[in-house]
């Protein structure tokens, strides 16, 4: 049986995955990180994950590219969207690509754990 509790984290900025990671692992999750929208790709094997956290901006692609792709290969894992630049066509975009949240960095361990409770929850 797949560990659903590890949640795939894709940021091209290395202290955000160290915070994010260590985050996780306080409220008792795994993490497998990605610095790179080729090296998330290039994993494959998303059944494992219980959501994703995905940065807007990433270096290498649009993190709401990255999901539409993902959509398109039949790859359903809930999303929430990281990013540092907000403003209303990334937010519609964003929510309009189907994600479970949308926080703006810097944000609370709360806005974080909270849609991902919610999705664990929704598998129990």
């Amino acid at each position: 049986m797949p560990n659903r509790k590890t949640i795939f984290v894709v940021d091209d900025d290395p202290g955000t995955l160290r915070s994010v990671k260590r985050l996780l692992r306080e409220h008792g999750y795994d993490s497998v990180l990605f610095q790179s929208a080729e090296a998330f790709r290039n994993h494959g094997d998303f059944d494992q994950a219980l959501c994703i956290v995905l940065d807007i901006n990433l270096n290498d692609a649009s993190g709401i590219e990255v999901r539409h792709r993902l959509k398109a290969d039949g790859i359903s894992v809930p999303v929430i969207y990281i990013t540092g630049n907000d403003n209303d066509a990334v937010r519609m975009a964003a929510m309009e690509s189907g994600c479970i949240a949308f926080l703006t960095k810097p944000f609370s361990a709360k806005a974080l754990i909270d849609p991902i409770e919610k999705a664990s929850a929704s598998l129990a």
